[in-house]
């Protein structure tokens, strides 16, 4: 039998948002969003443990209350540069632990508002796939190509366009060969790296409510989103 295991990056700087704190440590309420993001993986009945990669000079997490989440919760010090390199470090350290068909579901740590149900679903159209694949949802918004001017160039067809989400649920030997064989400014997610080595990922039915904090406005969005949830 096929374990679940989730791997959360989190060590970016979050520099599009314009604030001092990195956006993982930004506030909802009296917890951070990076609290938002871990406790439903930390909580799924079938997700083993999750290993959150930290900066290794963080000194963030530790001023914040993670015992709620028990020996479900495993923090890595080893953060790269890019998100890529971050993943790559957490499987790198999480091998004596996880086996090589074993399934990683990595999430990002600035997207808190994911539900048991998106994990379920991932879990329920994945676990028998040959490759794996991510939460996605159609673009429903019109897209303009930028003439480098700030000028429309022209619009971009939209048919077929789907916007990736996370969690992205792939097997941890094929996650592992396909993050060190990538080219790094290729590789955007973890998808793109298995896109790399030919394969093709499934797209699986996400949520415009699973968005990610990027801009300051989002984290209003993700408040409301949020709100009513027991927290």
């Amino acid at each position: 039998m096929r374990g679940y295991f989730g791997l959360v990056p989190a060590a970016g700087s979050g520099a599009r948002m314009g604030e001092a704190l990195p956006k993982q440590y930004l506030s909802i309420g009296n917890r951070p969003v990076l609290w938002y993001a871990l406790r439903h993986l930390c909580g799924h009945a079938s997700v083993q443990r999750t290993f959150i990669v930290l900066h290794p000079e963080d000194q963030l997490f530790q001023r914040y209350d993670w015992s709620g989440f028990g020996n479900g919760l495993v923090p890595l010090f080893c953060g790269g540069a890019t998100r890529a390199e971050s993943v790559l470090r957490g499987l790198e350290r999480m091998r004596a632990e996880v086996a090589a068909a074993d399934w990683v579901l990595v999430h990002d740590a600035a997207r808190p508002c994911l539900t048991d149900e998106l994990i379920d679903r991932l879990i329920a159209e994945l676990g028998q796939d040959e490759v794996g694949g991510l939460l996605a949802i159609p673009v429903a918004d019109t897209l303009k190509r930028n003439d480098g001017d700030r000028r429309v160039l022209r619009t971009e067809p939209r048919d077929e366009l789907w916007q990736a989400q996370t969690p992205q649920m792939f097997r941890f030997a094929a996650l592992l060969e396909a993050l060190r064989k990538a080219d790094p400014a290729r590789t955007t997610d973890e998808a793109s790296a298995l896109e790399q080595l030919g394969l093709r990922p499934r797209l699986v039915m996400g949520s415009a409510a699973n968005l990610k904090v990027t801009y300051p406005e989002d984290l209003a969005l993700a408040e409301l989103v949020l709100k009513g949830d027991t927290q």
